[in-house]
C-alpha cells in the first residue's frame, strides 16, 4: 500500500468522533469560574457578615435620612402621655411621659450614638498610622500617651472630662475618643511599621510622594482588615460607653440619645417599662450588629477560612 493511499483513507468511526467532540470542546466558548478568593463572593457567602451589615445599615440609613422620615422634632410634644406601644397607630411606639413619639426618638438617637462611635475609630486609626510611620520620637511619645490611657477607668476617665468640659456632644465624642482609641491605635501602629519598609512604600518615597498621601494611599489601604474588624468592635463599645453617660445624667439635654431615653424612663420603670425597653433593644441590636459585622469581615479577610 502507497503512503498516499494511506494518508487518503477515511478515519475510522471512533478516532472522527473523538475529533468532533475535541473540535467542539474548543470551539464553545469558556465558562468563567467564580473568583472564590474575592471579597465580593467572599462577603456574600458569609451570612454573619451580611446580617451585621443590613442591620447596620438599617440603623444608619435611619439616622441619615430621620429629617425626611419624621417631619416632627423628637423633643416635640405631640400627644397625650403614656401611650403604650401597638395601641395607637399614629403613635406605634407609643409615648413617653411628656407626650414625644417614642418611634422619633429612637430613630433620631441614633445620630449621636453612631456619630460617637465613629470618631473613636477615626482618632484612633489617625494616631496609630502616625505612630508606626514615622517611627522614632514620635512612635516613642504615642506608645507611652497610650500606655497611660490604657491604665485609666475608661468609664471613670470619660465622666472627669464631661463634666469638666460639660455636657454636650463633641465633649461626649473628644471624652470617649481619647480614652477608647489606645486598643486599635497598638493594631493600626504595628501594621504601618510592618509596611513603611516594603518596597511600595520605598518607592513612593523615591518618587517623592509625601507623607500624608503615603498614609492613605499605600499605609491605611494595606492596614484595612484588621482595622476594620477592631473598629466595629470599638464603635459597638463607644455606643455603650455614650449610653451609660446619658443614663447617669451627662447627656446633652438638648440632644436626644438612646441612654438619654433610657435614663429618663427609669423614674416610671413600674408603671412604663417599654420607655427603657426599646431604647435598651435598639442598642443591644446595633452592638450586635456591629459585633456581627466584626466577626464576619475577620472570616471574609481571612484566606484561611473556608466559607460555605
Amino acid at each position: 500500500m502507497s503512503l498516499d493511499a494511506t494518508s487518503d483513507a477515511p478515519l475510522p468511526r471512533a478516532a472522527s468522533a473523538r475529533t468532533e467532540t475535541t473540535v467542539r470542546a474548543a470551539s464553545a466558548p469558556r465558562r468563567r469560574t467564580p473568583r472564590t478568593s474575592s471579597f465580593g463572593y467572599r462577603f456574600l457567602r458569609s451570612r454573619t457578615a451580611l446580617a451585621g451589615s443590613i442591620g447596620l445599615a438599617i440603623v444608619a440609613g435611619g439616622a441619615i435620612f430621620a429629617g425626611q422620615i419624621f417631619a416632627v422634632d423628637p423633643l416635640d410634644m405631640v400627644a397625650r402621655p403614656f401611650i403604650w406601644p401597638f395601641t395607637n397607630a399614629e403613635y406605634p411606639l407609643g409615648t413617653d411621659m411628656l407626650g414625644r413619639d417614642i418611634l422619633v426618638g429612637l430613630v433620631y438617637a441614633a445620630r449621636v450614638s453612631l456619630a460617637v462611635g465613629l470618631a473613636a475609630a477615626v482618632l484612633a486609626v489617625f494616631l496609630g498610622a502616625l505612630s508606626g510611620y514615622f517611627g522614632g520620637w514620635v512612635d516613642q511619645v504615642l506608645t507611652r500617651i497610650t500606655e497611660v490611657f490604657q491604665t485609666m477607668p475608661p468609664l471613670v476617665f470619660v465622666v472627669v472630662v464631661v463634666a469638666i468640659l460639660s455636657p454636650s456632644v463633641p465633649s461626649i465624642v473628644l471624652g470617649i475618643a481619647i480614652t477608647s482609641w489606645p486598643q486599635i491605635a497598638r493594631l493600626v501602629r504595628a501594621e504601618a511599621l510592618r509596611l513603611r519598609e516594603a518596597e511600595f512604600v520605598q518607592a513612593a518615597r523615591v518618587m517623592g510622594m509625601g507623607h500624608g498621601r503615603i498614609i492613605l494611599t499605600h499605609i491605611l489601604p494595606n492596614a484595612i482588615s484588621p482595622v476594620v474588624v477592631a473598629g466595629s468592635i470599638l464603635v459597638a463599645s463607644a455606643i455603650l460607653t455614650e449610653a451609660a453617660l446619658s443614663f447617669l445624667g451627662l447627656g446633652d439635654p438638648n440632644l436626644i440619645s438612646w441612654g438619654s431615653m433610657i435614663g429618663s424612663g427609669r423614674e416610671v420603670l413600674r408603671t412604663a417599662w417599654y420607655m427603657t425597653a426599646l431604647p435598651g433593644l435598639a442598642i443591644s441590636l446595633t452592638v450586635m450588629a456591629l459585633n456581627l459585622l466584626g466577626n464576619g469581615l475577620n472570616d471574609v479577610l481571612n484566606p484561611r477560612v473556608s466559607l460555605t
